[in-house]
């Protein structure tokens, strides 16, 4: 069964960018700049996530997977990172 994951990412280094976009690309939608969506099997998503594992610097550069449920049924969302962890920004904004 295959699931649908918005995959999104912010790379630090051209090289890398240009290998993580191309990755995507072959896998999912291009929906953003650096956003993808992505119908991916469990055996799918772990081969993605073993490519970008391999592409990415683990401490400059982040992949977020935000899981939207089952392909034909969106369900809850759930957000896992790679690489940086995420950080949720529901802070005030203030603008000075």
């Amino acid at each position: 069964m295959r699931s649908t994951y918005l995959v999104c990412y912010d790379i630090c280094d051209d090289k890398r960018l240009r290998k993580v976009f191309q990755t995507l690309r072959k896998t999912g939608d291009h929906i953003q700049y650096s956003v993808f969506e992505c119908q991916l099997t469990p055996a799918d998503l772990a081969r993605l996530r073993a490519e970008l594992h391999a592409i990415i610097h683990h401490t400059q550069d982040q992949v977020l997977f935000v899981y939207l449920g089952p392909a034909q049924n969106r369900g809850d969302r759930v957000i896992s990172a790679m690489g940086k962890p995420y950080t949720n920004l529901d802070a005030p904004l203030i603008v000075i």
